[in-house]
């Protein structure tokens, strides 16, 4: 983050300073007060375990882990089935009326569903968290994929690569900047879907202890703190994406400039 943006997150956090302590709503509480019930609550523990409380590793890791792992299962099939449908038209005629149905049923919907069928527990937060977001990954791929230009894929073929080669060294790298938006949308959608399974199928987690846990005893406070923490955790991951992305879409440029410059041409 930047001078500018620290000094607007600063006058934000003021305004809400002001705003709260004049307004005396006991229901929204001013950040010094939920800063330091979120202190109390997860950052007052010993020094040797970074002042972190048992409260803080016992929710944090597993809400973490489940949002990245339902997060990468989405991105796995989202770019496989994405760039597959993508370049096969017998098999995009056949799949998107069902994929374009599938996608405009609201996950949170389904989030009872799953609980039935799979019972309480890490797979239903799972199936939760990817089946909400696959779609932008898997639309954005198949954009992506239907993008390369014509006169490179015909290129890529007089040059001898085969559709394994292809798909590598050509497709993917053309359609990489669809898929990271895809990728980058996706992940918020994964923090929202992440407090959806643990509000109605989990027994721990950030969005247990801090929202539904807070909510039931009227810890305004530390329902907050759970607020402000999830945000904090939406921006951490949307940097180190940004910063991902920055990294492979520049290979992928370089590659893509210099992928055919000293080979010669197959015989046809």
């Amino acid at each position: 983050m930047n001078l500018p943006g620290l000094a607007a997150v600063a006058a934000a956090v003021g305004c809400w300073e002001a705003g709260t302590r004049l307004a005396g709503n006991p229901f929204a509480p001013p950040p010094s007060r939920i800063a330091g019930r979120l202190r109390e609550l997860w950052l007052s523990g010993p020094p040797e375990r970074l002042w972190l409380t048992d409260a803080a590793i016992e929710n944090v890791p597993p809400s973490v882990l489940r949002l990245l792992a339902g997060w990468a299962i989405a991105a796995v099939l989202g770019v496989a089935l994405g760039l597959a449908i993508g370049r096969v038209r017998w098999l995009a005629e056949t799949l998107e009326p069902v994929l374009h149905f599938a996608r405009a049923v609201p996950p949170t919907a389904l989030a009872p569903l799953w609980v039935a069928l799979l019972a309480v527990g890490t797979q239903t937060q799972l199936v939760t968290i990817a089946f909400g977001v696959v779609w932008p990954i898997l639309l954005n791929t198949m954009d992506g994929a239907r993008s390369v230009e014509p006169v490179q894929y015909d290129t890529a073929r007089i040059y001898g690569l085969g559709p394994l080669r292809r798909t590598v060294w050509l497709i993917v790298p053309s359609a990489a900047p669809k898929i990271f938006a895809g990728l980058r949308v996706s992940l918020g959608l994964a923090v929202i879907l992440m407090v959806v399974s643990e509000m109605t199928g989990s027994t721990d987690g950030i969005a247990f202890s801090l929202l539904l846990d807070a909510q039931r005893t009227w810890d305004m406070a530390a329902m907050w703190a759970g607020i402000c923490v999830l945000g904090a955790l939406g921006y951490v991951l949307a940097v180190a994406l940004d910063l991902c992305e920055r990294v492979v879409l520049a290979r992928h440029r370089h590659a893509l400039d210099t992928r055919f410059d000293d080979r010669e041409p197959a015989h046809v």
